[in-house]
């Protein structure tokens, strides 16, 4: 199998040993698959500050780096899923999640995580095909 991998530094770079994104080709189209993005800056290397909706638009603006670094966009993402530090911030980042997919949203998985990464609120993955 034919596998490239995504680095761009429009989103932070891995914080371990991982690729932003590995695209691999599915006949006449290409799957990628997308790490998971906390809120970290990519021109600092810190975690943000705010709070969990703030966080989240970070995540998803990294993340749309990353796609982008892919030749994909939001409407390409076929199934999403959220780590969430506790469930109590679910309405919160759906709101602000839902802001990027105003009509037909991927298939998704909320989960509450004991922890995340750099003691994040929130962590987003996602499966684009393009």
């Amino acid at each position: 199998m034919q596998r490239s991998t995504v680095r761009t530094s429009q989103a932070p770079a891995a914080i371990g040993p991982y690729s932003q994104a590995v695209v691999v080709p599915m006949g006449d189209r290409r799957m990628i698959f997308c790490s998971g993005q906390i809120a970290i800056d990519p021109a600092t290397g810190a975690v943000i500050e705010g709070d969990v909706e703030a966080q989240t638009q970070q995540v998803l603006d990294n993340l749309g780096a990353v796609l982008a670094a892919a030749g994909a966009g939001f409407g390409d993402i076929v199934k999403t899923t959220i780590f969430l530090s506790t469930m109590d911030d679910f309405a919160k980042v759906n709101g602000v999640y839902g802001g990027r997919f105003p009509s037909d949203p991927p298939a998704r998985a909320t989960v509450a995580a004991a922890g995340l990464p750099r003691n994040a609120l929130v962590e987003i993955d996602a499966i684009a095909v393009v």
